[in-house]
């Protein structure tokens, strides 16, 4: 839409930023913390850049209260963050661990003292280890029960000072990356049926979460985080739109729906029928997944890039299972369903280090899509820059993270002005950390962390970057500043 002004943020809008534990605690085996599938997946050959870990990683565990001053010298409004299900319940069940539970309300207290929203994501992918060995970890329906005593705990440790909470961090990516891919724990290629069931079963404890915590606080607010590419149709032919409609249904809303309606896209259950794959739901699971969806809040989003998608033939490209995951531009390949879609580059566009396309009208897009369809407020939970940074001087210079990030603030007022509901804004991350696959030297921050690949390299010494500076300037103004 066009407006001859905008009317900007709202007052209380929440400039935040975000982490998650693996990628910044470090301390893997400390104070009683149990061993996550991360944990032992990083250490199979060649699943991540240069072996790396997130043993040490950038030391939040033991630097937290230095963090969190930093992030008050900035202002940040909120700080987006995930619980390890490790440090409460070593074994994933079982007995509790205190000091687990101590770190967090210490850092949930050392927010609030500074005046900073804690915003708490329950899960971001580092499932205990001991539950792959028990059952298969998400394989099993047994993990639902594990899952909702976990998230129960935390609700009501923390229920009294956390508001906003995040069920589940992009569950597209991690069963996407874990069942056909091969690149995420448990390592499995095209396990289309397994898939299917497993996000089935993180639906229901989902769900059941949802249910839980509006039981014990009915005033926190709730969702959960997607990583959500919207998607252009390649040209102006009619099959490549219907290729963007499956795309869509069956990478997109087959998880937002599950969310915001409590069911799966049609369409996209019959295809998984005829293919044998669709979900096996137990008695009692549609009235679940419907009520949790009437309970939550907000959508939460993960924004980085748009996709393009074009009709794909039988005989067409399928999926190689690799990804860029060393920063050199331009050896990523195009990947595809047969019979449905693939997804090439877009050539208005241009791309990261690491393949991924810059789209800031993206963002706009992906609320736009979301207040037309479910009508939810809206959390951006992620959207950041991976890029390499040099610290010169005990400075870092990075005018194209704050180039990037502008022009997706941009994009997203313009979402407010189109009657979006945008509750907050979390860029990833607030320090550099492990970047998963890709290693420490995909750098997010604007704090610049003194390490690189080498567990033993680096002070671990923490140096603001110019986008520190620049994103303080923006939170003072409300958005204003850009």
């Amino acid at each position: 839409m066009y407006f001859k002004e905008t009317k900007g943020f709202s007052k209380d809008f929440l400039w935040g930023s975000a982490s998650a534990a693996y990628q910044v605690e470090g301390g893997w085996d400390a104070d009683g913390k149990g061993v996550s599938n991360w944990d032992k997946f990083v250490r199979i050959p060649g699943k991540t850049f240069k072996a790396t870990t997130g043993d040490k990683a950038v030391d939040h565990y033991h630097r937290y209260k230095e963090d969190v001053k930093l992030m008050a010298e900035m202002g940040l409004k909120t700080y987006r963050f995930s619980i390890a299900w490790t440090r409460i319940y070593p074994n994933g069940n079982g007995e509790v661990n205190e000091k687990g539970l101590e770190f967090y309300d210490n850092l949930i207290n050392e927010l609030l003292k500074y005046g900073i929203e804690p915003m708490v994501t329950v899960y971001h992918w580092d499932m205990p280890q001991a539950l792959e060995d028990q059952y298969h970890g998400w394989e099993s329906r047994k993990i639902v029960d594990d899952y909702v005593n976990y998230a129960t705990t935390l609700f009501k440790r923390y229920g009294d000072r956390v508001k906003y909470w995040i069920t589940m961090n992009e569950q597209n990516i991690f069963t996407g990356h874990g069942w056909l891919e091969g690149m995420h724990p448990p390592g499995k290629v095209d396990d289309m049926k397994t898939f299917y069931q497993v996000n089935h079963h993180a639906n229901i404890a989902h769900a059941k979460s949802v249910i839980a915590l509006k039981e014990l606080h009915p005033e926190a607010k709730v969702g959960a985080s997607f990583a959500y590419s919207p998607s252009y149709a390649y040209d102006r032919k009619p099959e490549n739109a219907m290729a963007k409609a499956d795309y869509d249904d069956l990478q997109n809303y087959y998880w937002m729906d599950a969310y915001a309606y409590g069911r799966y896209p049609r369409a996209a259950i019959q295809y998984l029928k005829s293919l044998g794959c669709a979900p096996i739901f137990e008695e009692g699971d549609e009235a679940l997944m419907k009520k949790a969806a009437s309970l939550i809040d907000f959508m939460g989003v993960n924004y980085y890039q748009t996709c393009v998608v074009e009709y794909n033939d039988i005989n067409g490209v399928g999926s190689d299972h690799t990804m860029n995951n060393t920063g050199k531009k331009g050896t990523a390949k195009v990947q595809g369903v047969p019979g449905l879609y693939k997804k090439p580059q877009n050539e208005f566009l241009p791309t990261t280090d690491w393949d991924w396309t810059i789209d800031p009208m993206g963002i706009r897009m992906c609320c736009r899509e979301i207040t037309s369809r479910y009508d939810l407020p809206i959390v951006i939970s992620e959207n950041g820059l991976g890029a390499f940074d040099k610290l010169e001087d005990g400075q870092i210079h990075d005018p194209y993270r704050i180039d990037y990030l502008k022009r997706h603030i941009e994009e997203l007022k313009k979402a407010c002005d189109d009657g979006c509901r945008v509750l907050a804004y979390c860029t990833w991350s607030y320090t550099d950390l492990l970047s998963w696959l890709n290693g420490y030297q995909k750098r997010y921050g604007f704090v610049y962390i003194d390490r690189e690949e080498d567990e033993n390299s680096g002070t671990l010494n923490r140096y603001k970057k110019d986008s520190y500076y620049w994103y303080k300037k923006v939170i003072e103004t409300n958005g204003e500043e850009l």
